[in-house]
């Protein structure tokens, strides 16, 4: 076993799934510990800070997502990189929709809801005009990739 805990017996998917985990967690906490000075722009796009009560565990868990923004609600995918699952921040959302962003220094409240058909049809090309790399995610898997409203709460 390596200095992180890594096995060499694991699979490359989980070796990529840990180290997606390690990254994104540095990514977290350069965000908010430089209130988005650091780590608020990833490849061309706005970067929020998504937090979750876990479904299983009840226990607060933060994700950076690349973000769209319509008027006052940001628009955040569920794609994982194509994986055949949904993200767990996503099945977090569909047991309980209201949750936190944090955008630079700014936080709020939000409720969450995943586009209906029509919406992800006029949403969809804009995610992969302001990103191409959804459009790959999308070839990698059968599922139907998410888009998500999060719409602020008061």
């Amino acid at each position: 076993m390596d200095p992180i805990g890594w096995k060499r017996s694991e699979g490359i998917q989980t070796v990529r799934d840990r180290s997606a985990k390690y990254l994104s967690a540095i990514h977290r906490v350069l965000y908010r510990s430089t209130r988005g000075a650091v780590g608020r722009r990833f490849v061309d796009n706005d970067i929020c800070l998504l937090t979750t009560a876990g479904r299983q565990s009840g226990k607060q868990h933060t994700v950076p997502l690349l973000y769209l923004r319509d008027d006052n609600r940001l628009v955040v995918i569920a794609s994982w990189g194509g994986r055949d699952e949904h993200p767990h921040w996503y099945l977090n959302l569909l047991a309980d929709p209201e949750a936190d962003v944090q955008v630079l220094g700014d936080r709020w409240p939000v409720s969450a809801r995943t586009a209906d058909p029509s919406e992800r049809a006029v949403w969809w090309p804009k995610v992969v005009d302001a990103y191409d790399g959804y459009a790959v995610y999308e070839s990698r898997t059968d599922r139907e990739i998410p888009v998500v409203f999060l719409d602020p709460r008061p």
